[in-house]
């Protein structure tokens, strides 16, 4: 496994020929199972092959149960600076429910060593909207989270995945899932709450504190090019080195004993490569984008398409001027974003104004091509 990370790495940063890497993560599974050398000899690859600045975020995936101080110091030792612990719930309940192999004691002991190690930039997840969870349960726990966690939360809605055992008891009706207005309320009283507690949602998801802002995320968020590695990662570059000029959106192989077959045959795992089209990228760009509280600013939207502004896009539309007036989107001289009352509810949103920008990029190939 570690060869063929390394040599996948070696294969797809000469293939996209960037030069500079501006951050690492190592996400899930559990990278908190593999050997620090191994997260060694990836960091060591990375840095032969492209310039890694002198303190460049580099996060990892921790499990509390794979993650005792003397695991978490070894990696700290290998470069990792940032931790990002799947805690979920401080519920033993909960967790069992989840299908997580940690208890709530656990997951408080990782996160004190964690804090230790690495102040300032230990980040926990959470996950909401579980069969039998009440709004009033979800707030006690989050608040009971609040006096021991550090500056970075993440908090997501619970996501039923086929296969597993929790998606068959909710299918075969042995589990109620929360009604749909109650896990809005759960979402906003959280929101509240945190913001009370010093924390400033940055995202849709993302909250942190005293400026301790995930650099990997927002340059998912932002539109920026990304290379994943490994079995099941997605990726999002132009292959420069195989002379194309649009970029890509590529997925490596899931199953982890075909991936490395590939990779000792090819030099890379890459099961599915997708090009993009312009529309494709912006449409990326506006969806990614419009998650941070900042939205999409004018700058950033114009290094995609110089051609077409967020004003020429959607400064007439009646639909955006009605969502403006509701108080849920701004459009002004910093640009694009969706209000506090705007980010709750984001998807709804997206489908107005996606539409606009497919009518407006229509508009404007239809002008281009004119004689």
């Amino acid at each position: 496994m570690r060869s063929c990370l390394i040599q996948e790495a070696q294969t797809l940063i000469q293939l996209s020929q960037v030069k500079r890497i501006t951050s690492v993560f190592f996400g899930g599974g559990t990278p908190s199972l593999a050997s620090p050398l191994t997260i060694a000899a990836v960091l060591d690859t990375i840095s032969h092959c492209a310039h890694v600045a002198e303190g460049v975020e580099i996060t990892l995936e921790a499990n509390p149960t794979s993650a005792d101080a003397l695991c978490l110091a070894r990696f700290q030792k290998v470069g990792v600076n940032r931790l990002s612990i799947g805690i979920q719930s401080l519920d033993d309940t909960e967790l069992k429910l989840l299908g997580r192999n940690h208890t709530a004691c656990d997951a408080a002991r990782t996160l004190e060593e964690a804090k230790k190690l690495f102040p300032g930039r230990t980040s926990i997840d959470l996950i909401f909207g579980l069969p039998g969870q009440t709004v009033a349960s979800w707030i006690q726990g989050l608040e009971q989270l609040l006096t021991m966690c550090d500056d970075h939360i993440s908090l997501y809605q619970l996501t039923l995945e086929m296969g597993t055992s929790l998606f068959k008891q909710v299918h075969q009706g042995f589990l109620p899932m929360p009604d749909p207005d109650v896990v809005s309320e759960m979402y906003d009283s959280a929101r509240q709450l945190l913001q009370h507690a010093g924390f400033h949602q940055y995202e849709v998801s993302n909250f942190a504190r005293n400026g301790a802002l995930s650099t990997h995320n927002m340059s998912y968020w932002q539109g920026s090019q990304y290379i994943g590695l490994g079995p099941g990662a997605h990726g999002r570059f132009v292959p420069w080195g195989d002379g194309k000029i649009h970029r890509e959106a590529r997925i490596q192989t899931l199953e982890p004993d075909i991936w490395m077959k590939e990779v000792l045959a090819f030099g890379h795992g890459t099961r599915k490569r997708t090009p993009l089209s312009k529309l494709d990228v912006l449409e990326e760009v506006l969806m990614l984008g419009l998650r941070m509280d900042v939205g999409i600013v004018h700058q950033n939207w114009l290094q995609f398409v110089p051609n077409l502004s967020l004003w020429d896009v959607f400064g007439e539309s009646k639909e955006v001027k009605e969502l403006e007036e509701q108080g849920l989107l701004l459009l002004d001289n910093r640009g694009l974003r969706c209000s506090w009352k705007g980010l709750a509810v984001l998807d709804s949103l997206l489908l107005i104004l996606l539409d606009q920008l497919q009518q407006a990029w229509a508009e404007s190939e239809k002008t281009s091509s004119r004689p």
